[in-house]
């Protein structure tokens, strides 16, 4: 509650991965997400590693998460986060379809397309798929790895020296930073100075637009469409 009323505070629209067990054990919480204004996007059905995980069992873990959503929004999510995936993962939620865009991808600062491979019955087809990074640096889990940071002002720092440094760049040509924070973590007493200090400061630039995932996407959809020369193929 005390990482959500901050953001309320700021009126800051964020995305939340959640993960579609933990949704179904806590839906006062999805309750308060969604009143508050912001995207829930699929975490996967459970927290847990799906590296060596047979295809089958993944994809009937994606099909589930996905109708556990659906029961409870009233809609798929359009967003997909495993965080622990498999090689198989990205085909499998386009073969899945409805979701606009997964973020399993530390790679750029910026979204991209993919061409990736899609199984319809016995036809293998190749589709435009959006991927709009995450991060694992401008990321409160680095309170519990080494190096990381000890305490609330060296991680609002890292914050704003990375907004600085792409906010400059942006002049030229927009930038995208992505937080991540983690309700565990962030939400400590200790720490969420940080998350304050970090939004007073970028809450009054000029130009800066403090927007949930799925409006990212839209946005990339209608301005900047998969092309031929804009898009690699996945595997």
């Amino acid at each position: 509650w005390r990482v959500l009323d901050v953001f309320k505070e700021y009126g800051a629209p964020i995305t939340t991965f959640t993960c579609a067990a933990a949704a179904e054990k806590t839906p006062h919480i999805i309750e308060r997400v969604l009143e508050d204004g912001h995207e829930i996007a699929s975490h996967g059905l459970r927290w847990i590693t799906y590296q060596y995980m047979y295809r089958e069992t993944e994809r009937e873990h994606i099909r589930r998460a996905t109708d556990i959503f659906e029961r409870m929004l009233g809609k798929q999510p359009l967003g997909w986060y495993t965080g622990r995936d498999s090689p198989n993962t990205r085909e499998l939620v386009v073969e899945q379809g409805g979701y606009h865009y997964d973020s399993d991808s530390y790679g750029d600062e910026l979204p991209y397309w993919l061409n990736v491979k899609a199984q319809d019955g016995d036809l293998i087809t190749r589709k435009p798929h959006l991927v709009i990074p995450y991060s694992l640096e401008t990321n409160d889990m680095r309170f519990s790895s080494s190096p990381g940071f000890t305490h609330s002002e060296p991680f609002y720092q890292y914050l704003k020296d990375s907004f600085d440094t792409l906010y400059e760049e942006g002049a030229e040509t927009p930038k995208m930073l992505t937080i991540g924070l983690h309700c565990r973590i962030i939400g400590r007493a200790g720490r969420i100075k940080a998350l304050k200090q970090f939004l007073q400061y970028i809450t009054n630039k000029p130009d800066v637009w403090i927007c949930r995932r799925d409006e990212i996407a839209k946005h990339w959809y209608e301005n900047h469409p998969a092309t031929p020369d804009n898009t690699a193929n996945w595997m």
